[in-house]
């Protein structure tokens, strides 16, 4: 990997790592589902505009099966996950939500194992292991008490990596031949639209200051649309293996900016459970004989989710690509 994409590596996991940061300053008053609406429909927008312009192929809607796919992907690697995340950040630190979001992996392991499709070795066993550990030491000895409300913020944590873990094997299976910014921008927008019939049962708590609105906006755009397009810039030069080492960069980067923007409590207990969780995502995700950077044990198949908000799907022996539509059938004749 030269310097300009390893540059963009470690911008993807800043950015990535500041959604997190941009979900904590929102939520109390936009509440989750009016915060995943916008950010949703705002990333899928942007997302839509930009293969409109660069004249690439874009979300098909008129294929038999097609919207039931988008829909069903929408609300496993979008709208369900993306909403519990924001709702537990109403009670976690944004420090403490990044570093659990960071299971993915072990979840799509697991997934991997039940369906048949991964052997859940012994190295695997203990990275496994080593995760749980490194949650219980985050939540026994996180600066926030633990109490059931603070219990049931980690729970939902945990369930929207496992949704990112269930949207990878769903991915995988249906969108193995669709061009993967496509599958970004129909997954936002039909994330979007699962969530907007719900938002006159929860609408947002309080009027929405300028602060809170500027980091919708942040979440939206920089974090999640340019972040897709920064992470299939990577894809396209060096492949979904090196591209997912983005995994071990944004709880690192989640932490570092909840300590640095939002004054959170960083704790000697946290970066050991923060390391505990990092070293079972290795011992889960790495081959034998391979280093960090050229795994690829699960990087195009089922596991493909990055620890990340936005659950990247790859699939297995399916290159990047991104189709170009002629300009020619963009013309009126």
């Amino acid at each position: 990997m030269n310097l300009r994409s390893l540059v963009s590596l470690t911008a993807l996991g800043a950015l990535w790592g500041a959604s997190f940061l941009f979900i904590r300053v929102a939520v109390p008053q936009w509440g989750p589902l009016a915060l995943i609406e916008a950010r949703c429909l705002l990333a899928g927008a942007a997302l839509w505009l930009v293969l409109r312009a660069l004249h690439h192929e874009r979300p098909t809607w008129r294929q038999q099966g097609s919207v039931r796919h988008y829909l069903t992907l929408g609300a496993l690697s979008g709208a369900l996950p993306f909403t519990l995340i924001a709702a537990a950040e109403l009670r976690l630190p944004a420090s403490l939500a990044a570093t659990l979001n960071a299971t993915t992996p072990l979840f799509a392991l697991l997934i991997g194992a039940s369906r048949g499709q991964e052997r859940l070795t012994a190295r695997r066993g203990v990275g496994v292991f080593l995760g749980v550990g490194g949650v219980a030491v985050l939540v026994g000895l996180s600066p926030v008490r633990p109490d059931a409300p603070l219990l049931l913020a980690v729970a939902a944590s945990l369930l929207a990596a496992l949704c990112y873990g269930l949207g990878g094997v769903y991915a995988a299976r249906h969108f193995s031949t669709v061009p993967p910014t496509a599958v970004a921008a129909g997954q936002q927008l039909a994330a979007a639209a699962l969530l907007l019939p719900l938002l006159p049962f929860a609408p947002p708590p309080e009027l929405p200051g300028a602060r809170s609105t500027w980091s919708v906006l942040a979440l939206a755009l920089p974090c999640t649309a340019l972040g897709f397009a920064l992470f299939y810039r990577i894809v396209a030069a060096h492949g979904p293996a090196t591209a997912l080492t983005v995994t071990f960069l944004v709880p690192a980067f989640g932490v570092l900016w909840g300590a640095l923007l939002l004054d959170e409590l960083l704790t000697p207990s946290m970066l050991v459970g923060l390391a505990a969780v990092l070293a079972s995502v290795v011992l889960v995700t790495r081959r034998p004989g391979t280093t960090v950077t050229d795994m690829t044990s699960e990087a195009e198949g089922p596991s493909a989710v990055a620890s990340n908000p936005v659950a990247i799907p790859t699939a297995r022996d399916v290159p990047f690509r991104s189709t170009r539509i002629p300009r020619s059938t963009h013309r009126k004749r």
